[in-house]
C-alpha cells in the first residue's frame, strides 16, 4: 500500500480500504477498531497518514472517537449519525429527532426519474414507503421513501418498520448510509399532500429531494419530504 500509485493523496487510499473493512463488515457498529500504530503497521504507511484517514472518518461521522477508550465504528442509531442526515429543527426547542407514523407500504414499477436516482431500469419492481412524521404532537411533514425491490426483498410491512430507517438497512441488509444529496425546493401543497398535512391546497411548503448513498456511493434510497414550515426551520452547519 505505501507503494500503491495513483493521483489520490496516500491517505485518500487509505481511507478507501478503511471503508471496505466497514463495507464488508469487518468492522462492524460499535467495535473498537485497532490503534493507529496497528494500522499504520498492517497497511505499511505512517501513523500520520493513518490519523488522516481516520480524522476524515470521523468527521463524516463513520467513526466515533471515544476520549481514553479509542476509535469506534458509528453505530446507526446514534444521535450523531441521526442528525447527519436530518437538518430539520423546530424555532423553539432544542433539536430532535422526529417521530414516524406509517401510512403505506406499496410494491410497484420504477418510473424514469426513479429508475435514474437508484440506478435501476424504468420499471423495475420498487417499494414505497409513505410516512408523515411529526414533533410531539407537532406534525411538520409527509415523505414517501423509494428503495429498490432488489436490494431489500424481505422488506416488512409498513405497520413494523422502525422510526429509524437506517438502523434497519445496517443491521438487516448490512447497508449503511455514508451520504446523501439533497436538494430544496419552495412548492405548493397539492390537494393530496394538504390533506396529508391537514393545510390549504396551495400553501407554501419545503420540498426536500434526497437521494441517500451506501458507502461504495450507490444510491440505496430516494426521500421526497413535503414539509410545514410554520415552527421549524431546516438547519445547515457549514465549514
Amino acid at each position: 500500500m505505501a507503494k500503491a500509485i495513483g493521483t489520490r493523496p496516500l491517505y485518500s487510499q487509505i481511507r478507501e480500504q478503511f471503508l471496505h473493512h466497514l463495507e464488508d463488515r469487518t468492522w462492524a457498529p460499535g467495535m473498537l477498531i485497532p490503534s493507529e500504530i496497528e494500522l499504520a503497521r498492517k497497511f505499511g504507511v505512517s501513523q500520520g497518514t493513518v490519523r488522516k484517514a481516520l480524522n476524515e472518518m470521523t468527521a463524516e461521522r463513520l467513526l466515533t472517537r471515544q476520549q481514553g477508550r479509542g476509535t469506534f465504528v458509528t453505530e446507526p442509531e446514534d444521535s450523531r449519525i441521526l442528525f447527519k442526515f436530518f437538518h430539520l429543527t423546530p424555532d423553539k426547542a432544542e433539536p430532535t429527532f422526529p417521530v414516524s407514523r406509517f401510512l403505506s407500504r406499496t410494491k410497484g414499477a420504477a418510473t424514469a426519474e426513479e429508475a435514474a436516482a437508484l440506478a435501476i431500469h424504468p420499471g423495475d419492481a420498487v417499494w414505497r414507503i409513505r410516512r408523515n412524521r411529526s414533533f410531539g404532537q407537532m406534525l411538520i411533514l409527509t415523505e414517501v421513501v423509494v428503495l429498490a425491490v432488489a436490494r431489500f426483498p424481505d422488506l416488512p410491512e409498513a405497520t413494523v418498520l422502525p422510526n429509524n430507517l437506517y438502523q434497519l438497512f445496517s443491521t438487516r441488509w448490512r447497508i449503511t448510509i455514508a451520504q446523501a444529496d439533497e436538494q430544496l425546493r419552495a412548492v405548493s401543497a397539492t390537494k393530496a399532500i394538504a390533506q396529508t398535512l391537514g393545510c390549504e391546497p396551495g400553501t407554501a411548503l419545503l420540498q426536500i429531494r434526497r437521494i441517500a448513498r451506501d458507502l461504495g456511493e450507490r444510491p440505496v434510497e430516494l426521500r421526497t419530504s413535503h414539509c410545514l414550515t410554520d415552527h421549524i426551520h431546516y438547519a445547515s452547519n457549514l465549514r
